[in-house]
Order: structure tokens, then sequence, then C-alpha cells
């Protein structure tokens, strides 16, 4: 095959500055303004795709969620995934523990709203977070006890104050 490699008459080596394979100039990287490139791709998104108004308001709203001194409360276990269901068992509540360094969240979900502990038991100010705002407002008692009548629909987490700490719990759903 004099040297060919058999595929579409193309041969291992460059010769010419011309393409193996269309006989084309190579494609030389230097040449694309990236910058522009960049600009016609964002423009043509907007007018073939744009992102729906209530999906902008809803990530500019989780933007506001963000806190750079928050620790994050790691789920540790939930009754839905790790609890033995019993037979015979109807509106089992649903129990959470969620751990931050040495502070533990005991959360018991039911149908009638929140019931929770801090352990080591301290006061704190909780809020319901279903969104970028808090639903309810919690106080814990100096036993680590709070309550809350109004259970949480959807995604929800917890947002702690316990003296100059804040905590978050992880997002589940209700």
């Amino acid at each position: 095959m004099n040297g060919m490699n058999g595929i579409n008459g193309a041969n291992g080596g460059h010769d010419g500055g011309q393409d193996d394979v269309f006989g084309e100039a190579p494609f030389v990287d230097e040449e694309l303004d990236h910058d522009r490139l960049e600009e016609e791709l964002r423009e043509a998104t907007a007018i073939l795709d744009p992102v729906p108004a209530e999906l902008r308001r809803i990530a500019i709203e989780a933007y506001a969620l963000h806190d750079l001194d928050a620790r994050i409360a790691e789920l540790t276990f939930d009754s839905l995934v790790d609890a033995i269901p019993v037979r015979g068992a109807v509106d089992v509540p649903r129990m959470l523990t969620f751990h931050s360094g040495g502070l533990t969240v005991d959360v018991e979900v039911t149908g009638d709203g929140l019931l929770g502990q801090l352990l080591p038991p301290q006061s704190a100010a909780i809020e319901v977070l279903h969104g970028p705002r808090a639903t309810a407002v919690l106080t814990a008692d100096d036993m680590g006890r709070f309550s809350s009548t109004a259970p949480p629909t959807g995604p929800f987490a917890l947002r702690l104050r316990t003296g100059g700490e804040v905590v978050v719990t992880e997002w589940l759903r209700a």
C-alpha cells in the first residue's frame, strides 16, 4: 500500500501541512477567538433556550442561603433508610440524626410537626428552611428541646444558631 495504513488512503505522517483525511490544512487552535465564540454561544442560547424566569429566581434565592460561616451537619441516621421496619406499624414518625463537630441534632418528623433535641443540651435559635427564607423560627430551651406544630413539606433543612456558631443541616425531603 506504499506507506498507507489502509484507512481512507491516509498515511501516518503529516506532509505539506495538509490534513491526512480531508486534504485540508490542519486546525490551528491559536486562530480561534475563544472569548468571541463564548459570547456568540451565550447569545444563541439566550435566544434559542433562555433560562426560565422562575428557575433564575430560585437560583438567586438558593445562593442567598450561602453562609460561609455555617458548618454543615451531616445526616448520620434516617429511619426511612437505616431502621428496620416494624410489621403493622402505621404513621411511624421519621427519625433523623445530624452530627457536626461536637453537636448532635435529633429530629422526629411527623404529620403533626417537628420534635427535636440538641446534644449536648443547649439553647439555640432554630429556623426551618423551605427555600431562602425560614418558614418557622423555633427556640430550643436549656435542655436543647424544640418543637413545631407545622410539619415540613417538600425539601427542608434546619439552621441552628448556638452562641456565635451557625450550623445548617443537610437538605431532605419531608
